[in-house]
């Protein structure tokens, strides 16, 4: 890959690497505050723990807090550790309360009192409120600074309240109306105000159609909220329309990812916040517990194997073909549970359509079954020259694939009602239900009526 080809983050890692190893601090202290927080905080992640923590002692004072912030939690972990307890509260108390809400549970609880009693009283009952929430939910993921408007009032007077407040919170598009006990009615475009007769009320000119959040709503339904509705914000209320704060797109965007690095890692039972550069003892931990709960499931396999030890000593065809449909199950079984997590995750599937959706794929497993079960079994009568083996293997492969279909589109529903991520399990149990039904299906017609 030549350096044009290369992205900007591995051109900034490689440069840093670089002067790390030439030891020219002056030139690391320039490149990395020199850069968005975000920005370094990936950075410091790609680096191994010694060169991470040089650089970390070179990040500014004023960068400290929103590096913090965008690093995983087991990065953060050990970034902490390296701060005075003094620095640590520079870093942090100048945070945006939803963000300073996402960080305070890392902190040493002598910093995390210092920061608190730091707060106004006004900014502390923000940071209660926020953390009254889980952190997946919309009351987690809000921001209490809102500008809020009577509807009762003209927008000359809001113009002129927005110019008294000199700056507005950032992601700033409506602002929020409501009655005087902070119920929430509406809002109001800047574009609306800013076009508008000064003359005219809010009332005559608000936006009644932006349905406020409430804060006991997932991260997954706001971020598919924001999404069908192109929302740059949207306010969050409790359970009697009292206005809490209000989600912004940075906030969905971080959503978003979270879940993509989420999905992705826990396809192999990883987590996304632990730290990829992490003692390689600490690693080997981790993957271990992956790594033992597979070879329970193998063994599981390898016991309904061992029924049929005598029929493969007799005939040396059935070892060769016997894992066919095993792996063809477990690929037809994994396709079916990926769809099913899938449209769970985005509100797709439900009581109302799941019938008509375990049809389709039982539809589909036959269609495929029957196709590929013929080729299969021609593949097996011209290789082993026996029409029976090739009868079996092709009932045996559209078996499992029936079974594929329908485990695959079940255990998704099940998992959930255990409180069990799909995503992380459900490829394993996939797996091993389809290895155990592809041997047992065609080793166990093989035993009735071969011998």
């Amino acid at each position: 890959m030549t350096a044009k080809q290369k992205t900007a983050p591995e051109l900034r890692l490689n440069a840093l690497t670089k002067a790390l190893g030439e030891g020219t601090r002056q030139q690391i202290w320039k490149m990395l505050n020199g850069l968005h927080g975000a920005e370094i905080a990936q950075l410091l992640a790609s680096l191994p723990p010694a060169e991470r923590q040089v650089a970390w002692s070179l990040v500014s004072s004023e960068n400290e807090g929103e590096v913090l912030l965008h690093v995983n939690d087991e990065v953060r972990s050990s970034l902490i550790r390296q701060m005075e307890p003094s620095e640590l509260v520079v870093a942090v108390e100048q945070m945006d309360v939803d963000d300073l809400a996402d960080i305070l549970t890392d902190l040493p609880e002598v910093v995390k009192q210092q920061v608190l009693r730091s707060m106004d009283e006004q900014n502390r009952q923000r940071l209660e409120a926020v953390l009254s929430y889980p952190e997946d939910s919309a009351g987690g993921l809000m921001n209490t600074d809102t500008v809020t408007v009577r509807a009762d009032v003209t927008l000359e007077l809001v113009h002129r309240y927005l110019q008294l407040l000199g700056k507005l919170p950032d992601m700033t598009d409506k602002l929020i109306v409501v009655n005087r006990f902070d119920q929430y009615l509406g809002t109001l475009p800047l574009s609306t105000l800013l076009t508008s007769d000064p003359g005219l009320t809010v009332s005559e000119v608000m936006d009644h159609e932006i349905e406020p959040v409430p804060a006991t709503a997932s991260s997954t339904e706001v971020a598919n909220l924001f999404e069908k509705r192109d929302l740059v914000s949207a306010p969050v209320v409790d359970e009697n329309n009292k206005l809490l704060g209000r989600i912004t797109i940075d906030d969905v965007v971080d959503v978003i990812r979270d879940e993509a690095d989420h999905s992705l890692m826990s396809m192999a039972g990883l987590d996304e916040n632990k730290d990829m550069f992490a003692p390689v003892i600490t690693s080997a931990k981790n993957r271990g517990v992956w790594l033992g709960t597979n070879l329970l499931t193998v063994l599981l396999a390898v016991y309904a194997l061992g029924f049929f030890k005598e029929v493969l000593d007799k005939e040396v065809a059935l070892a060769i073909l016997m894992p066919i449909p095993a792996s063809m199950g477990g690929i037809a079984g994994t396709q079916t549970l990926t769809l099913v997590i899938r449209g769970l995750a985005l509100g797709q599937i439900a009581k109302s359509n799941a019938r008509w959706l375990v049809l389709k794929e039982i539809a589909i497993s036959v269609l495929n079954g029957v196709v590929w079960a013929l080729l299969v079994a021609a593949i097996a009568i011209v290789g082993f020259g026996q029409w029976r083996i090739g009868l079996f293997i092709g009932l045996a492969l559209l078996i499992n694939l029936l079974c594929a279909s329908v485990v695959g589109f079940f255990i998704p529903f099940g998992m959930k009602k255990l409180g069990i991520d799909p995503a992380i399990a459900g490829s394993v149990v996939v797996t091993t239900i389809t290895d155990i039904v592809g041997y047992v299906s065609f080793l166990g017609m093989a035993a009735l009526f071969l011998f």
